[in-house]
């Protein structure tokens, strides 16, 4: 696995360049002190994924990650000296396709780097992610028999979501209208210590509300639920929903396609079902299932999509009944669960 850095600070590269050298199948590509840098080297030598710093001179890692997934798109891991003091310049990358985001290791004295165990089991979901690892056998979704149409439950729209997807999630929402006669789940892929800030940060920006999913919760019309740990988000036969560690070897998580399979089995109302722009293949498998059950599948088309995996694998297997850009769900949506 071909691995680049794009970082200004020569100590943070050589702590970096000590952590991937451990493993021995870690190919160091090259590194860019800048992003500006950065974006011209991935244009000529595209590597398998960039480490790349949020505060650099020249051009941030925000702006280089939307320049270089709009040029010449590869995996991309924000590594900054302070996640959680710089969590809006994440979001901001993420929306423009990052995966994710972790601290920068730190060079000790004697030489050795603090850090890297999170860095490097970043690196292995990713290498997972875009396979350049030993894959573990996919969900296997057989086909379920719907259960009864029950109306007495309230309508809902399900939403799964990858890279791209926070500033996705943002349009899709502000599109809703206020008095939407539906209750809303969302799976974002996004380490647990983001989800808080992304709830918030969706509420502020959406005419529904949003907050973090906690055991017990039922899904509520004009509410919107976003999965808030490394857990998989599941509605249970108790019509709550929950979180379950398993699969535990599921390199997605949450997935969306656990999501969507427990909606499947034990959520007696059709819905709509939307599948958002994302690297991989998380989430067609699930929606399949759902529009077998009778439910309005939607996945967003590739003009508007940061990263086409996702909503692309939906579209090759036929699990989507509409491929819609994404300021045209919102509505498909609200006329899927009766709002209009």
């Amino acid at each position: 696995m071909r691995i680049a850095i794009a970082n200004d600070l020569s100590m943070a590269v050589e702590a970096m360049r000590r952590v991937l050298i451990t493993v021995p199948s870690y190919e160091l590509a090259w590194v860019a002190t800048n992003g500006l840098e950065a974006v011209a080297k991935c244009a000529v030598d595209t590597p398998d994924l960039i480490l790349m710093d949020l505060i650099m001179p020249e051009m941030n890692g925000v702006e280089a990650t939307k320049q270089i997934m709009s040029q010449s798109p590869c995996a991309i891991l924000m590594v900054t000296a302070s996640v959680k003091g710089n969590t809006s310049k994440v979001f901001a990358a993420m929306g423009y396709g990052a995966l994710d985001a972790v601290n920068t290791p730190i060079l000790g004295l004697t030489g050795q780097s603090t850090g890297g165990v999170s860095l490097l089991a970043k690196i292995a979901t990713i290498a997972k992610l875009i396979g350049k690892s030993d894959r573990k056998r996919p969900l296997n979704f057989e086909p379920t028999p719907s259960i009864p149409h029950n109306s007495s439950l309230p309508p809902l729209i399900a939403i799964g979501a990858s890279a791209g997807g926070p500033q996705a999630l943002v349009t899709l929402l502000s599109c809703f209208p206020p008095d939407l006669k539906a209750a809303v789940v969302i799976v974002q892929h996004m380490d647990a210590q983001f989800a808080p800030n992304l709830a918030l940060w969706l509420n502020q920006q959406s005419p529904l509300g949003v907050k973090m999913a906690v055991p017990g919760d039922r899904l509520e019309v004009g509410k919107v639920l976003l999965a808030g740990t490394n857990d998989h988000l599941v509605l249970g036969a108790d019509l709550a929903l929950h979180y379950t560690a398993h699969p535990e070897d599921y390199v997605y998580r949450p997935s969306v396609d656990v999501l969507f399979g427990s909606l499947v089995k034990n959520w007696s109302r059709r819905g709509a079902a939307v599948l958002l722009t994302g690297m991989g293949q998380d989430g067609a498998k699930g929606l399949l299932s759902l529009r077998s059950a009778g439910w309005q599948t939607i996945a967003q088309d590739q003009a508007t999509s940061t990263v086409y995996g996702m909503p692309k694998a939906a579209a090759e297997i036929g699990a989507a009944i509409q491929i819609l850009p994404l300021k045209a769900i919102a509505s498909a949506c609200a006329i899927a669960v009766g709002h209009f």
